[in-house]
């Protein structure tokens, strides 16, 4: 008998083990397709969740990129006018480590800020004048002004915000709610990122895709980025003589030959590529809606600020982060860049904030008019704080700041969050926490659990063991809890 040739034989092999792996059945991998979910391809499956009630049905997490300055927007630091241009005390201090851009400093000059605070709403909250609108909702945020974390550098800093290591190739905050969650609609993504780039300093530190990856995770659970130019999403558009019809078709004969590598390779990737592949074919009609402000009216437009119709700015982001939601994207992340200000702060704060307050403000005022921020979680903040003392050259109208991990400010609004409220203390040069710290690892436990999730029982084995966001930390800040 003649052997077989190479492509006969792996016809044939395909052939088998397709109809006994799979029953034959296209069918079933369509169904998960459209559910968007792919647990199969997962080896816990993700499945169990929400193991509790779920406050949280939708996430928004408008990141700011390169730090905010606590003691020039959330914490006033009064005291510190009258030690203008004086060291930094010693046992306030407390040999902290130094980056490299301060550690040649000579000495450590305390830098007053120049802009002025008030308290607002019922709530009392202080917040800069560089905040107006935000102060306009101050009574449903919770500020939680004593966040900590152990990065003291951006790219390790922003890393552990997002997955809960410093250490690059974990999964996101996102990928991990998608993975526990699954999908809320069909046509559009579970997970979206978006970016913009802020006029504080616009050549800021830079974005990378791992930050909303899956790292481990099947790569189904991947955050989509939503460009801010050409297609919003890389490839939607038709090539030119390709009909609506003839993708389909295409798609088709596609997906048929990936299932047959499936049956014979049976790698979880290639139901990830088969998911996708339709998910991208049904956005192409709901991406374009989605996109679409004509439908807005004029007064919520306005009420986002002057940039909204331009594509890829805070403010456009913001708008269409809500749409976003309202159409079952469980999880929104956004990334506004510009708010590393290690020098001429007083000239650049103003800009950066400017980009971000209205916008910020308005997507709480619009989620609430719609009924929807009693059960989605807003969340706002950088990834660690800045120093007390100046870098550089200090004069009374101009300073800097460097990086400063032990204390910093965010706000939280909905979804569970108790509003009107602040938590956590710091000392008064806003350099140490001196009540009710909250790490990293217990934001991250406290947004899971807002959304029905144990952070202890989220787990995937990777390499020998479970890993979970939180990995062995995190504990659910159960007192700015609703």
């Amino acid at each position: 008998m003649l052997p077989l040739k190479n492509n006969d034989m792996m016809n044939g092999i395909a052939r088998r083990a397709f109809l006994k792996k799979s029953g034959g059945t296209l069918g079933s991998v369509a169904l998960a397709a459209l559910l968007n979910s792919a647990r199969a391809a997962s080896p816990n499956g993700g499945t169990g969740f929400p193991n509790h009630e779920v406050k949280a049905k939708r996430v928004v997490y408008m990141f700011q990129s390169g730090a905010p300055a606590q003691q020039d927007l959330f914490d006033p630091k009064p005291l510190m006018q009258d030690y203008f241009n004086k060291d930094l005390p010693e046992d306030v201090r407390n040999g902290q480590r130094l980056t490299t851009m301060s550690s040649g400093q000579t000495r450590f000059p305390i830098a007053p800020s120049t802009f002025q605070f008030q308290q607002h709403g019922n709530s009392g909250a202080w917040l800069s004048e560089l905040l107006p609108h935000t102060a306009g909702v101050a009574d449903d945020l919770c500020f939680i002004k004593s966040m900590y974390t152990e990065a003291i550098n951006h790219d390790p800093a922003m890393t552990f915000f997002q997955t809960g290591s410093q250490i690059a190739g974990r999964p996101s905050i996102g990928s991990w709610a998608s993975y526990g969650l699954g999908s809320l609609n069909e046509n559009l993504p579970t997970y979206v990122a978006l970016s913009s780039r802020g006029s504080g300093r616009p050549s800021c530190q830079p974005l990378y895709d791992r930050l909303w990856g899956s790292g481990f995770l099947p790569t189904v659970y991947s955050g989509v980025k939503f460009r801010g130019q050409g297609d919003p999403v890389l490839y939607l558009s038709n090539p030119k003589g390709v009909d609506s019809a003839l993708r389909r078709s295409m798609l088709d004969d596609i997906n048929h030959m990936n299932q047959l590598n499936k049956a014979v390779y049976n790698d979880p990737e290639i139901d990830t590529r088969i998911s996708q592949y339709e998910l991208a074919f049904r956005m192409q009609t709901s991406v374009p809606e989605l996109t679409d402000f004509s439908d807005e009216p004029k007064h919520i437009l306005e009420m986002y600020g002057p940039e909204v119709h331009k594509r890829g700015s805070y403010a456009y982001n913001a708008l269409l982060s809500r749409r976003m939601l309202e159409r079952g994207v469980r999880f929104v992340q956004t990334f506004h860049m510009g708010w590393d200000q290690h020098a001429s702060l007083p000239k650049q704060l103003p800009g950066q904030c400017k980009d971000a307050d209205q916008p910020s403000a308005a997507l709480v005022k619009d989620l609430k008019q719609r009924g929807m921020l009693d059960d989605t979680l807003v969340v706002w903040g950088g990834e660690f704080g800045r120093t007390a003392y100046c870098q550089g050259t200090l004069t009374k109208d101009n300073y800097g700041r460097d990086h400063h991990p032990r204390c910093f400010s965010i706000w939280m609004a909905g979804g569970g969050i108790k509003p009107g409220i602040s938590y956590g203390e710091t000392d008064d040069f806003s350099y140490n926490i001196v009540s009710n710290p909250v790490h990293v690892h217990d934001l991250h436990a406290t947004i899971l659990h807002l959304m029905g999730i144990d952070h202890e029982r989220l787990t995937y084995r990777y390499q020998g063991r479970n890993f979970r966001l939180t990995d062995v930390h995190g504990e659910v800040v159960n007192a700015i809890l609703a």
